[in-house]
């Protein structure tokens, strides 16, 4: 199969989708793999490295959507590279449909196969090639939150750790999943004082038998959400409904509540948010404040440490791409049930049906598609 990796052009986007060491172990397979010029520097890695793996350079973008069978990418695609993706490519990448109808729309007209990272699903609903990005999130959300707690960027003046004498930050982490759990360690690491939220009360068992002492635990309502905003400094949207758009569980209403220079990291915020004022932000123009609070919503927050986020980005996705090109992408989904579930619009047909209940569009059994 022939391979393409284009530049990600989204603001600020420093992530590539596949790293030489991937280029190789697809390349030694017999297949080709074709790597912009320059797509690999903003991770730190270089296009003499991709040649030594056995890629071949391309000068542009139209280039390597030209010549390719499927691209890896990233981040979905932007409205520039929507006249690029040809009938029948596969683009396999992070997409989040659910969270932007243009999109949705353009790739419908398009007839490519659009195979979405963050709806490949593990029988134990684990979702493998979601898992590494929210943990560089969860992760992020905590660094991030901590320094926009800072006066001069009109944060409350909270050091989350606190010193001695002094209480420490209050954290509140809406979900306890992936990103919510490395949101909690983060920030109990730091010694802040941590509340998770989550309607899952196994998975609430689950965290208070791991997490240190300083991490609370506590079934999410609106009742017990709008009593605790009341006194947190920083407070975590980790939400995720697979391949849907995320409940909104903090209202505008609920802003008059917290401190002025509160922070607010909705880490969900490509999947819709679940911050009801939430609005995608850039790394370039991270942060908006309303009713004093400080309203952090980065959409592709894991593009800020891009060398991390690429080499754990690469693990995930390999074993998937190299089915995908090994088999092609109808028998690979047909004997992979799980990257199956990856299909979310085949040939101008919606076939995953969280895609299909956000814009009210016909659904299509996937099956029928295989």
């Amino acid at each position: 199969m022939v391979i393409g990796v284009p530049i990600e052009i989204k603001n600020n986007e420093n992530r590539v989708a596949l790293t030489p060491g991937g280029a190789l172990e697809l390349v030694k397979r017999g297949h080709e793999v074709y790597v912009q010029a320059k797509a690999g520097e903003g991770s730190g890695f270089f296009d003499e490295e991709y040649k030594r793996a056995g890629a071949k350079i391309l000068p542009t973008i139209e280039d390597v959507y030209a010549i390719a069978e499927m691209i890896m990418k990233v981040k979905e695609p932007i409205e520039q590279e929507y006249k690029l993706i040809k009938k029948d490519q596969l683009v396999f990448t992070y997409f989040h449909f659910a969270s932007y109808e243009p999109l949705t729309m353009a790739m419908i007209d398009s007839d490519a196969i659009c195979l979405a990272y963050e709806t490949v699903e593990l029988s134990d609903r684990s979702l493998p090639l979601l898992v590494p990005m929210s943990e560089v999130a969860g992760r992020m959300a905590v660094q991030e939150g901590a320094k926009y707690l800072e006066k001069p960027v009109k944060g409350r003046g909270v050091l989350l750790g606190g010193v001695p004498g002094v209480p420490p930050g209050k954290v509140l982490i809406l979900g306890g999943g992936v990103v919510g759990t490395q949101a909690a360690k983060m920030a109990a690491g730091l010694g802040a004082q941590v509340t998770i939220l989550d309607i899952n009360l196994n998975r609430l068992r689950y965290l208070n038998d791991v997490m240190p002492a300083n991490v609370v635990t506590l079934f999410s309502n609106e009742l017990n959400i709008r009593k605790l905003i009341k006194d947190s400094d920083l407070i975590i949207g980790a939400v995720l409904i697979p391949g849907a758009k995320a409940p909104n569980l903090i209202t505008r209403d609920m802003l008059k509540d917290m401190n002025p220079g509160t922070v607010l990291v909705d880490v969900a915020v490509d999947q819709g948010g679940c911050i009801e004022t939430c609005k995608p932000t850039t790394h370039e123009d991270p942060t908006y404040i309303i009713d004093d609070v400080v309203h952090y919503c980065v959409a592709n927050m894991p593009g800020a440490v891009p060398y991390t986020s690429t080499i754990a980005l690469t693990n995930a996705t390999l074993p998937y791409a190299i089915q995908l090109a090994n088999k092609g992408w109808k028998a690979a989904c047909r004997e992979n049930h799980s990257l199956k579930l990856g299909l979310n619009v085949v040939n101008g047909k919606v076939v995953y049906k969280g895609v299909s209940e956000a814009f009210n569009l016909p659904y299509t059994d996937v099956n029928e598609v295989l």
